[in-house]
């Protein structure tokens, strides 16, 4: 499999991590399983126009969405195959960073995957004007490098934010404090704002996706995750502690609530990513 990123310009640098094509032949057919990551991600399969839904339980196939898509904000794995990761392209944005370009809360996209159109058929104002999915899709399969691709997301993208929203000071004040290692608590960042735990918790949610706790626990997990890239050998009382867990148990049960599996079979299973897990057929 090859794959590449690019970074995009400011201002859309401050919303999107990065943009990501990945391109593979004859790749094994398996199941992954993607781990909570705390923000959103636009996939475009430029294979074909679809892309398989799978129930996170049974891991059957349960529907399908266009070839555009958006992964809201997740606090639950969800799975994906390798046969609709032939040729994609996909955005990942910073947390909280999805919220400009979809128009509506992100705690609407929680734990949801939905078509892209799905979204911006009720687009209103001069949002009208812009291609909708399918030319996006449609000008993508037209570029005739990975260079121009990127270069055509990325003008999509500036396009939709000729005005760049205002994120809110402490929503941008808790996500930078959240993203320490070791993590303070929710509390003590709430101290330092200056609003109601309610109020802020509520604002949070709407730009990012998830309450303030689900969202550190989340970033706890992810921290662990990419702690543990390249190890075979793990010290799991010394990964618990450095990443603020209260003890082992509390790892444990917060792993296995976010992962479905044991940090140990976490080991055995884990892929390419640090937030991927291949499943056994």
């Amino acid at each position: 499999m090859i794959y590449h990123t690019y970074v995009p310009r400011s201002p859309l640098s401050q919303f999107v991590a990065f943009l990501w094509s990945s391109e593979g032949d004859n790749l094994p057919s398996a199941q992954v399983r993607l781990l909570p990551i705390g923000s959103m991600e636009l996939v475009i399969n430029l294979g074909k126009d679809e892309i398989p839904l799978f129930d996170p339980h049974s891991r059957a196939r349960c529907g399908s969405t266009r070839g555009i898509r958006i992964c809201g904000v997740h606090s639950e794995s969800f799975i994906i195959d390798n046969d609709s990761q032939v040729c994609v392209m996909g955005m990942h944005f910073k947390p909280g960073g999805g919220t400009p370009f979809f128009a509506l809360p992100a705690g609407e996209l929680h734990n949801q995957i939905v078509s892209l159109d799905e979204l911006w058929n009720h687009r209103t104002g001069e949002l009208r004007d812009l291609p909708d999915a399918a030319a996006l899709r449609y000008r993508l399969l037209e570029a005739r490098t990975l260079e121009t691709r990127f270069l055509v997301l990325e003008h999509f993208l500036l396009a939709l934010m000729a005005q760049p929203p205002e994120r809110h000071p402490a929503v941008d004040f808790a996500l930078r404090q959240f993203q320490r290692v070791p993590m303070p608590t929710v509390r003590a960042v709430t101290d330092q704002i200056g609003l109601s735990a309610r109020h802020f918790s509520q604002l949070f949610r709407d730009e990012v996706g998830l309450t303030p706790k689900l969202f550190c626990r989340v970033q706890r997990l992810r921290q662990v995750l990419y702690l543990l890239a390249g190890k075979e050998h793990v010290d799991w009382m010394d990964v618990a502690l450095t990443c603020g867990y209260f003890d082992q148990a509390h790892f444990i049960h917060d792993f296995r609530t976010f992962a479905g599996c044991t940090p140990t079979a976490y080991l055995e299973q884990r892929g390419l990513h640090p937030c991927h897990i291949v499943l056994p057929n």
